[in-house]
């Protein structure tokens, strides 16, 4: 993908792109001009002698210690090297590309007062695919990503170490390798690169990429359950969504509608004697709808911080002022992160509880633990007890980030996000309930074959199909553990995406 970066609105669809492949970024002429302008205005200052936080001062609470003019470049780059401090294991690259791109559309904005050399440096970077090791850990999200990000600037002056082609090797290696003179930091770049929320929202975006494809497999193997519990299609019924009201439970109730029609196992039992259906078949447009819109929501939230200037203090070349305040707290990512994180844990809450239904013979009239000759064969009952330990976990994972802030840097940063956390934990939470869909897919399947002949919808028959490729039907027991990993791959993958896309975020614009 080929991206100018000219102040324009990126999109959540093109980042979304940019985190699925690599990407070439160029800066247009007006962002190459807002850089300039900035620059200009950060030379002039510092040449009149002016205090300036970030510029010729310490930082923290040392802001009150003023650096004198030829230790200026050595004061950004001692910053850099003091905050790389992250621990554990690296970001993946998709991630770091995400982050680097971000921070592009930041300085692009020409409010960090940056040089044109710096941004395009991290452009060439981004274009050689050269992704600095970024640890993972070390973040409170306030003031902004400084460890992770630090790591990221290391690489820009040659320190640390990137990953090029998946393999680690120096940056300063990778640099010389790629051509790239590494750059020397001038006044303010430093802070520039170190302030800023790009790690705590690039993991955010991710987790919303990522909860967009297993969104998409959980309303098909809802579908699937609903279609092996020969469930009714009536609560799906647009006039009781339309009553309502929400957009997410009216685009919910559409999809499961499409999915289900023209299914043969349906039109079997429609004058049959069931009442209701359980919650977890009856209400999947009201509790995946709600989801959607908590979906939707955090998008928008995310959207709005990939294209925001997050550092400080903050250049304003037209009225020649330099304003320090607090665009580098990211609270508004962690409060995000924090809600998409109740709607996971929702999703695969009510994925395990159909499995656990269609597992049930009493209420799903199937054979017990979806397995013929029972006693002899367990069947589906321990991939049922996965899925809970799965979906129990995630409701640990689910207690808020945001509300556990904890004072840094001798109480100056009294109050932090904790946002990377935030973001970081709801990757956890995708691992297990794509986990938890996975499962229930295989099982929906193994409950529809039951039927036969009769069919599902063409929809649901072609999913059977994909799946039997990967895992045959259950006839002896055996273990499922490679199944579920490779189904589930499937569902990372967005394999099932095409069945929702147009009800997904990043997808449907």
């Amino acid at each position: 993908m080929n991206l100018e970066i000219d102040n324009q609105l990126v999109t959540l669809a093109t980042l979304r792109a940019a985190w699925e492949e690599s990407v070439d970024v160029t800066l247009g002429a007006e962002a190459r001009r807002r850089i300039a302008e900035s620059n200009e205005f950060i030379v002039e200052v510092v040449a009149g002698g002016e205090q300036v936080y970030g510029v010729n001062t310490g930082f923290g609470q040392l802001a009150q210690v003023r650096i004198d003019d030829d230790q200026l470049a050595q004061l950004q780059e001692n910053l850099v090297s003091s905050h790389a401090v992250g621990v554990g294991e690296d970001l993946g690259d998709e991630i770091v590309r995400l982050i680097m791109l971000i921070k592009v559309i930041a300085l692009a904005e020409g409010f960090s007062g940056v040089r044109l050399e710096l941004v395009e440096t991290l452009c060439e970077l981004i274009n050689h695919r050269i992704y600095p090791c970024i640890p993972s850990r070390g973040s409170v999200g306030a003031s902004g990503d400084l460890a992770p990000l630090a790591h990221m600037a290391g690489a820009l002056i040659g320190n640390g170490e990137v990953r090029v082609d998946g393999k680690v090797m120096s940056a300063s290696a990778a640099l010389k390798k790629a051509g790239i003179k590494p750059v020397r930091l001038a006044p303010k770049e430093g802070l520039a690169l170190l302030n800023g929320t790009q790690v705590s929202t690039a993991l955010a975006l991710a987790a919303v990429f990522r909860t967009e494809n297993i969104l998409s497999a959980a309303l098909v193997a809802g579908a699937m359950s609903a279609d092996a519990i020969k469930g009714s299609d009536t609560p799906f019924d647009k006039r009781i969504q339309n009553v309502r009201g929400h957009g997410g439970q009216i685009a919910v109730a559409g999809v499961l509608r499409e999915l289900m029609r023209g299914s043969e196992i349906r039109a079997s039992h429609v004058d049959c004697g069931r009442v209701q259906d359980p919650y977890s078949i009856r209400c999947q447009p009201q509790v995946i709808g709600a989801c959607l819109d908590v979906l939707r929501h955090v998008c928008s939230v995310l959207e709005t911080e990939s294209n925001a200037v997050t550092d400080n203090p903050l250049v304003f070349a037209d009225s020649k002022l330099i304003l320090s305040g607090g665009n580098f707290h990211a609270e508004p990512v962690a409060l995000a992160a924090d809600y998409l994180a109740l709607a996971i844990a929702e999703i695969g809450a009510l994925s395990e509880r159909r499995i656990a239904l269609l597992i049930d013979s009493h209420h799903s009239g199937l054979p017990a633990f979806l397995v013929k000759d029972g006693g002899l064969n367990s069947g589906f009952m321990m991939a049922q007890v996965t899925a809970a330990a799965l979906a129990s976990e995630n409701k640990s994972h689910a207690h808020p980030a945001s509300v556990d802030s904890i004072p840094t840097s001798a109480n100056q940063e009294d109050h932090v996000s904790m946002a990377t956390f935030a973001a970081r934990r709801l990757h956890t939470m995708l691992d297990n309930i794509a986990d938890i869909v996975a499962i229930e897919l295989l099982a929906a399947a193994q409950g529809i074959e039951f039927h036969r002949p009769q069919k599902s919808s063409n929809s649901i028959s072609d999913v059977i199909s994909g799946l039997r490729k990967i895992s045959p039907a259950y006839e002896n027991d055996r273990s499922l553990s490679a199944d579920i990993r490779q189904v589930a791959a499937t569902v990372n993958a967005g394999e099932y995406c095409d069945y929702a896309a147009s009800v997904l975020p990043s997808l449907s614009t």
